[in-house]
Protein backbone atom coordinates (compact mmCIF):
# COMPACT_ATOMS: atom_id res chain seq x y z
CA UNK A 1 0.00 0.00 0.00
CA UNK A 2 1.50 3.36 -0.86
CA UNK A 3 0.70 5.62 2.35
CA UNK A 4 1.77 8.59 0.46
CA UNK A 5 -0.76 8.52 -2.46
CA UNK A 6 -3.39 7.73 0.07
CA UNK A 7 -2.37 10.40 2.32
CA UNK A 8 -2.62 13.22 -0.69
CA UNK A 9 -5.59 11.41 -1.89
CA UNK A 10 -7.40 11.72 1.43
CA UNK A 11 -6.06 15.91 1.07
CA UNK A 12 -7.18 16.22 -2.29
CA UNK A 13 -10.73 14.59 -1.13
CA UNK A 14 -10.98 17.86 1.69
CA UNK A 15 -9.66 20.11 -0.95
CA UNK A 16 -12.65 19.43 -3.09
CA UNK A 17 -14.95 18.91 -0.30
CA UNK A 18 -13.36 22.38 0.47
CA UNK A 19 -14.89 23.83 -2.91
CA UNK A 20 -18.49 21.47 -2.40
CA UNK A 21 -18.79 23.93 0.62
CA UNK A 22 -18.02 26.99 -1.11
CA UNK A 23 -20.59 25.93 -3.39
CA UNK A 24 -23.37 25.53 -0.50
CA UNK A 25 -22.38 29.20 1.00
CA UNK A 26 -23.47 31.11 -2.07
CA UNK A 27 -26.57 28.75 -2.25
CA UNK A 28 -27.16 30.71 0.64
CA UNK A 29 -26.34 34.30 0.15
CA UNK A 30 -28.10 33.56 -3.41
CA UNK A 31 -31.06 32.74 -1.18
CA UNK A 32 -30.57 36.21 0.83
CA UNK A 33 -30.41 37.94 -2.74
CA UNK A 34 -33.34 36.34 -2.98
CA UNK A 35 -34.90 37.48 -0.09
CA UNK A 36 -34.00 40.59 -0.33
CA UNK A 37 -35.09 41.61 -3.97
CA UNK A 38 -38.08 39.46 -4.18
CA UNK A 39 -39.36 39.12 -1.06
CA UNK A 40 -42.99 40.77 -0.56
CA UNK A 41 -43.84 39.35 2.94
CA UNK A 42 -42.47 40.83 6.05
CA UNK A 43 -41.37 36.84 6.88
CA UNK A 44 -39.94 36.54 3.23
CA UNK A 45 -37.81 40.03 4.42
CA UNK A 46 -37.10 38.56 7.27
CA UNK A 47 -34.89 35.95 5.96
CA UNK A 48 -31.97 38.06 4.61
CA UNK A 49 -30.21 38.15 7.34
CA UNK A 50 -29.96 34.73 8.66
CA UNK A 51 -29.63 33.50 5.24
CA UNK A 52 -26.30 35.86 5.12
CA UNK A 53 -24.87 35.05 8.31
CA UNK A 54 -25.33 31.12 7.42
CA UNK A 55 -23.53 32.01 3.74
CA UNK A 56 -20.37 33.63 5.74
CA UNK A 57 -20.50 30.40 8.74
CA UNK A 58 -20.58 27.97 5.69
CA UNK A 59 -18.04 30.02 3.97
CA UNK A 60 -15.62 30.08 6.81
CA UNK A 61 -15.90 26.57 6.83
CA UNK A 62 -15.28 26.29 2.93
CA UNK A 63 -11.95 28.35 4.03
CA UNK A 64 -11.03 26.55 6.98
CA UNK A 65 -11.27 23.04 4.93
CA UNK A 66 -9.58 24.97 2.08
CA UNK A 67 -6.00 26.12 3.99
CA UNK A 68 -5.91 23.23 6.19
CA UNK A 69 -5.90 20.64 3.93
CA UNK A 70 -4.26 22.77 0.27
CA UNK A 71 -0.53 22.97 2.14
CA UNK A 72 -1.16 19.04 3.31
CA UNK A 73 -0.93 17.76 -0.23
CA UNK A 74 3.13 19.27 -0.51
CA UNK A 75 3.44 18.75 2.68
CA UNK A 76 2.50 15.10 3.33
CA UNK A 77 5.76 14.33 0.54
CA UNK A 78 8.31 16.10 2.95
CA UNK A 79 7.11 14.62 5.96
CA UNK A 80 6.47 11.24 4.09
CA UNK A 81 10.29 11.17 2.85
CA UNK A 82 11.79 12.73 6.33
CA UNK A 83 10.31 10.12 8.15
CA UNK A 84 7.89 7.47 7.25
CA UNK A 85 7.10 6.05 10.26
CA UNK A 86 6.84 9.21 12.23
CA UNK A 87 4.40 10.44 9.49
CA UNK A 88 2.25 7.62 9.80
CA UNK A 89 2.23 8.10 13.49
CA UNK A 90 1.28 11.41 13.45
CA UNK A 91 -1.34 11.12 11.08
CA UNK A 92 -3.10 8.06 12.88
CA UNK A 93 -3.01 10.23 16.11
CA UNK A 94 -4.36 12.99 14.07
CA UNK A 95 -7.07 11.00 12.33
CA UNK A 96 -8.23 9.65 15.45
CA UNK A 97 -8.57 13.21 17.28
CA UNK A 98 -10.55 13.86 14.34
CA UNK A 99 -12.96 11.14 14.66
CA UNK A 100 -13.40 12.58 18.42
CA UNK A 101 -14.17 15.63 17.34
CA UNK A 102 -16.61 14.76 14.64
CA UNK A 103 -18.44 12.18 17.37
CA UNK A 104 -19.11 15.24 19.57
CA UNK A 105 -20.25 17.71 16.38
CA UNK A 106 -22.85 14.42 15.73
CA UNK A 107 -24.21 14.93 19.26
CA UNK A 108 -24.23 18.66 19.38
CA UNK A 109 -25.52 19.82 16.19
CA UNK A 110 -28.78 18.02 16.45
CA UNK A 111 -29.31 19.21 19.44
CA UNK A 112 -28.96 22.72 18.06
CA UNK A 113 -31.64 21.59 15.25
CA UNK A 114 -33.71 20.69 17.97
CA UNK A 115 -33.44 23.81 20.18
CA UNK A 116 -34.28 25.82 17.00
CA UNK A 117 -37.24 24.04 16.13
CA UNK A 118 -38.23 24.59 19.83
CA UNK A 119 -38.03 28.34 18.47
CA UNK A 120 -40.52 27.56 15.50
CA UNK A 121 -43.30 26.18 17.74
CA UNK A 122 -43.00 28.88 20.74
CA UNK A 123 -41.99 31.88 19.07
CA UNK A 124 -44.84 33.41 16.37
CA UNK A 125 -42.35 36.83 15.43
CA UNK A 126 -40.68 36.42 11.73
CA UNK A 127 -37.24 37.46 12.32
CA UNK A 128 -36.89 34.66 15.09
CA UNK A 129 -38.90 32.06 12.59
CA UNK A 130 -36.29 33.01 9.97
CA UNK A 131 -33.36 32.58 12.46
CA UNK A 132 -34.96 28.83 13.53
CA UNK A 133 -35.64 27.74 10.23
CA UNK A 134 -32.09 29.10 8.53
CA UNK A 135 -29.86 27.75 11.78
CA UNK A 136 -31.78 24.38 11.08
CA UNK A 137 -30.61 24.06 6.91
CA UNK A 138 -27.05 25.53 8.36
CA UNK A 139 -26.68 22.42 10.67
CA UNK A 140 -27.90 20.11 8.43
CA UNK A 141 -25.59 21.53 5.69
CA UNK A 142 -22.94 21.25 8.16
CA UNK A 143 -23.69 18.02 9.37
CA UNK A 144 -23.81 16.78 5.40
CA UNK A 145 -20.20 18.26 5.13
CA UNK A 146 -18.76 16.44 8.22
CA UNK A 147 -20.55 13.71 7.40
CA UNK A 148 -18.60 13.24 4.32
CA UNK A 149 -15.57 14.36 6.34
CA UNK A 150 -15.90 11.74 8.77
CA UNK A 151 -16.40 8.82 6.32
CA UNK A 152 -13.09 9.88 4.68
CA UNK A 153 -11.22 10.19 7.56
CA UNK A 154 -12.56 6.79 8.81
CA UNK A 155 -11.35 5.25 6.15
CA UNK A 156 -7.89 7.06 5.93
CA UNK A 157 -7.44 6.37 9.56
CA UNK A 158 -8.45 1.99 8.90
CA UNK A 159 -6.13 2.25 5.88
CA UNK A 160 -3.30 3.83 8.35
CA UNK A 161 -3.61 1.34 10.49
CA UNK A 162 -3.69 -1.31 8.01
CA UNK A 163 -0.60 0.13 6.50
CA UNK A 164 1.38 0.64 9.81
CA UNK A 165 1.57 -3.10 9.81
Amino acid sequence: MDILKLSTDWAKAEVFSAKISLLLSLLFFLAAIGFWQLGKTVMAKAFVWPMLVAGILILAVAVGLYFANQPRITQFETAYHTDAKAFIQTEIQRTAKSQNDLALVFKVLPFIIIVAALLIIFINTPLWRAIAITTIALMTVLMFIDSNTGARNTGYHQQLLTGKQ
